[in-house]
């Protein structure tokens, strides 16, 4: 069992970070933010595949002004991402946003922080210090270099800013390219303070190399009780990114969810198992937030065994195979008829599921 640290709590919309709340999925639009309509479209379909909290880029005023078209439309939290203009922060602050991104660092003087502060005060608005490693400043640069002490001095400069005007609704980020010095940074970062850290690791790359470096990075985080709320960075759809990041919650059982079990095909398979169980994770999206487990094993002799603490499962054989719950093998079937009958059986046990938690 993961013990998570126990950070201190604050509220980004609906939706609570840190202490022993839930860990959120992030991500980012890929729109313009001026554009609405496809701002909108691109959110909901976030939301569907289980995007907790949105955040989007705001360049200029036009895009500031449009979060409160877009706020109307959306059932999720909306993030302003703000660099180099305070005004742009207190544009979408009038407009309705639940939390911002920025560095108090960059944003002019000390005088434009703390308006940034006292429009934000009343609504305790949330602002998450976001520090990379490739924003760091020539002083940092000069001391540290690119480190993770470096890096986690920097945005503890950015959090002092804040403290300092009485205010305290603060997560943090300190992401790197390099996935040891994302862990590093994190790892210290945590050992210095108790504010909520939003976890990833920037700039990740291409679906297939992003997803082993976040998965990487982001795991090792969190199996070490660091972290209350996560993206994932992909240079992809960012619905990728939702999917990416509720598997590695759900790897560390740190989120409920369907969990596919499936063994690598080898010399003794007599099925192809690997479009088998593609016909399986296919059949069972719709259950995707439903808590069970389902293997699909390739051999006979070992299946049932090998997946035995499975909630549901098949075992190929040669034109046939063997369905089982828990371990137990309820009956033989035909190859045609290994995944009918195993989503026929899940539906049921589904509905009697549902049944029982309405009860």
């Amino acid at each position: 069992m993961i013990k998570r640290k126990n950070t201190r709590v604050i509220q980004v919309g609906n939706v609570a970070i840190g202490g022993n709340n839930p860990i959120s999925i992030q991500s980012m639009t890929t729109t313009k933010t001026a554009d609405v309509k496809a701002t909108v479209q691109q959110i909901k379909e976030l939301a569907i595949a289980g995007c907790d909290i949105v955040r989007v880029a705001v360049p200029d005023i036009t895009s500031a002004e449009a979060i409160q078209q877009i706020k109307q439309q959306i059932s999720i939290p909306l993030i302003a991402d703000i660099h180099f203009d305070y005004k742009l922060a207190l544009a979408s602050i009038k407009a309705g946003v639940d939390g911002l991104r920025l560095n108090p660092g960059n944003i002019g003087s000390e005088q434009n922080v703390l308006e940034v502060v006292d429009a934000v005060r009343e609504g305790k608005i949330p602002i998450r210090i976001g520090v990379n490693s490739g924003s760091l400043s020539k002083e940092i640069l000069r001391k540290y270099g690119i480190s993770a002490e470096g890096i986690v001095e920097s945005a503890l400069e950015h959090v002092a800013i804040l403290e300092k005007a009485n205010y305290h609704e603060i997560k943090i980020s300190v992401k790197a390219s390099s996935v040891p010095l994302t862990i590093e940074s994190y790892q210290l970062l945590s050992s210095k303070t108790d504010h909520p850290l939003h976890i990833g690791v920037t700039e990740a790359g291409t679906e297939f190399c992003g997803t082993i470096k976040s998965s990487i990075g982001i795991g090792t985080l969190l199996a070490q009780g660091i972290g209350d709320t996560l993206r994932v960075s992909l240079t992809a759809d960012p619905v990728k990114e939702i999917m990416v990041g509720k598997e590695i919650l759900k790897a560390l059982h740190l989120r409920k969810g369907l969990e596919i079990i499936s063994c690598p095909t080898c010399g003794r398979t007599d099925i192809d198992i690997i479009s088998l169980t593609k016909k399986v994770e296919d059949a069972l999206k719709k259950f995707a937030d439903t808590d069970i487990s389902v293997a699909v094993m390739g051999c006979i002799v070992n299946g049932p065994g090998e997946a035995r603490e499975a909630d549901f499962g098949i075992a190929g054989g040669k034109h046939e195979g063997l369905l089982f719950k828990k371990g137990v093998i309820l009956r033989k079937v035909k190859e045609e008829e290994l995944v009918p009958q195993l989503i026929k059986l899940i539906e049921e046990y589904v509905v009697l599921l549902r049944k029982a938690n309405i009860n």
